[in-house]
């Protein structure tokens, strides 16, 4: 356990009287090794917030306990807890410069007045502010603001630094430019880092692992990878990725030979049995109702596929996404080639049973990805 920086162990945060308030973070338990930098990603209200501000200190946590670095500090006031945080609403001080505002956070510290001059001027220039160090936060602009407070938390030698959507003003080819600047910074540095968002662009580029959570419950603690590939759940799988995975209602027939998934609208999707495991074809077996998914880019269009219909064909300047009506719903393919299709022609699909993320149509808990149990 030396390697663990944060420990969450069966938090839970009730807004209101416990057990009749609104629950909005549920026996939330994960771990985070010194070094990493971690994302908690999830729409709005799913609890990613809360919890960040409950490892602030700046919420209250209802039951549970959290430890950083060995010591419990759920009941610590946030001085105490040596956390460096970065708000989405900036929190600057207003009759300081910006200047001021980021070298307020080495007050502390007792470093030379020339060490803080030039910590200062290194965080400026890594996030693109030393033309406005000068300025009051009245006089800049939101991302601006953004920034000054990112550099604000940056620069302090903290046992964990908390970043609460340290990016959502900025434009687009800035946040590209800063993601890898500030995942060096804190790798470099040795920084244990928690990210909230709802960017899962951003997660996968700056996070170790990444929490995905919703309605207060974490739903998957992983690798970007793995969530992307071995998605734990339904709402994990649709909710990670972009353009999100194509889902579909089925039911189940095994034979020793064959495995088939009957779709809606009469579609039929069958497969060797020796496409998948033995251990996949028993779980399969014992489900009558199944839910399939399979990731844009892994559909395939070929002659002799199920037929779909063209909904939409978009070409976005270096890939083509196509848009099929199909077995009652929408499937969604990704290509990189320009797609010379009109609207209503006919199209193969071909679903490749490595592809074939298979979901229990009840709790929506991953059964199988390809020819592997989940």
């Amino acid at each position: 356990m030396t390697d663990i920086a944060l420990l969450l162990k069966d938090v839970d945060k009730f807004y209101g009287p416990i057990d009749y308030g609104v629950h909005a973070v549920k026996k939330l338990s994960m771990d985070v090794r010194k070094g990493e930098i971690i994302a908690l990603l999830g729409s709005s209200g799913c609890g990613k917030t809360s919890t960040l501000r409950m490892i602030a200190g700046f919420e209250a946590v209802s039951r549970g306990r959290i430890s950083l670095g060995g010591r419990e500090i759920q009941t610590f006031p946030p001085v105490r807890r040596n956390v460096a945080m970065a708000f989405e609403g900036y929190s600057l001080y207003p009759p300081l410069t910006v200047r001021e505002n980021i070298a307020f956070a080495l007050k502390a510290s007792k470093l030379s007045q020339s060490t803080v001059d030039e910590k200062v001027a290194s965080i400026a220039r890594l996030l693109e502010i030393e033309d406005i160090l000068g300025r009051y936060p009245s006089s800049i602009s939101g991302g601006q603001q953004q920034r000054a407070s990112l550099g604000r938390a940056l620069i302090r030698d903290a046992s964990l630094h908390l970043l609460d959507e340290p990016m959502g003003q900025l434009e687009p080819q800035l946040r590209a430019v800063l993601r890898g600047r500030i995942k060096h910074y804190i790798k470099e540095r040795g920084l244990t880092a928690i990210l909230v968002t709802h960017d899962q662009t951003e997660a996968n580029a700056l996070a170790d692992r990444i929490a995905v959570m919703e309605g207060g419950v974490l739903q998957q603690f992983d690798t970007p990878q793995r969530i992307k590939e071995r998605p734990a759940n339904l709402f994990t799988g649709t909710f990670v990725g972009e353009p999100p995975m194509n889902v579909f209602e089925a039911s189940v027939n095994a034979s020793e030979s064959r495995l088939a998934f009957g779709l809606k609208e009469g579609i039929r999707l069958e497969y060797a049995a020796s496409d998948f495991s033995h251990a996949v074809r028993d779980a399969l077996r014992k489900r009558q109702r199944v839910v399939l998914g399979v990731r844009p880019y892994a559909v395939k269009r070929s002659a002799d596929g199920v037929t779909g219909r063209v909904a939409v064909n978009q070409w976005l300047g270096d890939q083509t996404h196509i848009a099929a009506d199909f077995a009652g719903g929408t499937l969604v393919l990704v290509e990189h080639d320009r797609a010379r299709l009109e609207v209503g022609q006919p199209i193969g699909i071909r679903l490749e049973p490595a592809s074939l993320h298979v979901f229990d149509g009840e709790s929506g808990d991953a059964i199988s990805h390809g020819e592997e149990l989940a």
